[in-house]
């Protein structure tokens, strides 16, 4: 039976019978600064992830009006939230810099774009995957903006109902398509992270890769993911929970992710093919321990 539950992303396929595909999101954990995304890349890179995600936004499209002239405090002092929004996006030179870094550090790298022009933005570096954001799988237009481009696209389902995924599922088509189990609050309770949504998505979209996105704090339930099936699984990445920024909180430390790794390989060598058989290991036990053969 042809195994349709697969979609590629550079030199590597994501999905049923292929190692679990490590995401490290940067997002905005670096703030504004090219050096602080480059050493984030460093650790992703050093822990073993397979990409790295950045976030991108058109501030005058993704803030309401009423809230530009807002004041906030910020690492530069107190500003408007729609300079801080500004203060927060790489330039085309930057971003560009940062895309050449991840090329000569051997790690794939993709975005979220939250809008339209974000979508191009991103797309004059011709990554092979985009993501969809869980506060997009509404947005109709956003939706059948990536899938005119004909690339592979995650899309994140967290704060969102089932008719609403099956309807971006409607909209989006389920050529080039994952979907991300997710619960879109930063840090999440164990109790609402509901891991059983990846089994339940499995079964409703059996052509489709299903992965996850945790937002939760420690490691173990993005590591029981792997053990549910999840065929990615993206985690935000930081150089220390501490920093200042809204997902800092939700983030693990390169230390941390590089034992995720570890842990998901061992995961997925344990789990076996669910083939029973004898291991000659156990022909020793076997002979001295069975009394009846």
């Amino acid at each position: 039976m042809k195994n349709d539950r697969l979609i590629k992303v550079g030199n590597k396929w994501i999905g049923d019978g292929y190692p679990c595909y490590v995401i490290a999101e940067i997002g905005i954990n670096h703030n504004g600064s090219v050096e602080t995304a480059k050493k984030l890349i460093d650790g992703a890179a050093h822990a073993g992830c397979d990409a790295v995600k950045f976030q991108k936004r058109t501030p005058e499209i993704c803030v309401p009006r009423d809230q530009w002239g807002i004041e906030r405090d910020t690492p530069w002092g107190r500003m408007t939230y729609i300079d801080y929004r500004h203060r927060m996006e790489f330039t085309q030179e930057q971003f560009g810099e940062i895309v050449e870094y991840c090329k000569t550090t051997g790690i794939e790298w993709f975005a979220s774009c939250w809008d339209e022009d974000a979508v191009d933005f991103i797309e004059q570096f011709d990554p092979y995957l985009y993501k969809i954001a869980s506060a997009s799988l509404t947005d109709t237009s956003l939706l059948l903006k990536h899938k005119a481009l004909g690339k592979p696209v995650i899309i994140s389902t967290g704060m969102s109902t089932i008719d609403e995924i099956e309807s971006a599922v409607e909209t989006f088509g389920f050529e080039n398509l994952a979907l991300a189990h997710a619960t879109s609050t930063y840090p999440c309770a164990l109790n609402e992270l509901n891991l059983k949504m990846i089994t339940t998505l499995k079964t409703m979209f059996p052509a489709t890769v299903i992965g996850y996105s945790g937002h939760e704090t420690g490691l173990a339930p993005s590591e029981a993911a792997v053990a549910l099936g999840a065929a990615f699984v993206e985690r935000h990445i930081t150089l220390d929970r501490a920093m200042w920024g809204t997902d800092q909180a939700a983030s693990v430390e390169v230390g941390g992710f590089a034992k995720l790794i570890a842990n998901i390989r061992d995961i997925e060598t344990a789990l076996g093919d669910g083939i029973k058989k004898v291991y000659d290991s156990e022909i020793g036990p076997r002979k001295k321990l069975r009394r009846v053969q």
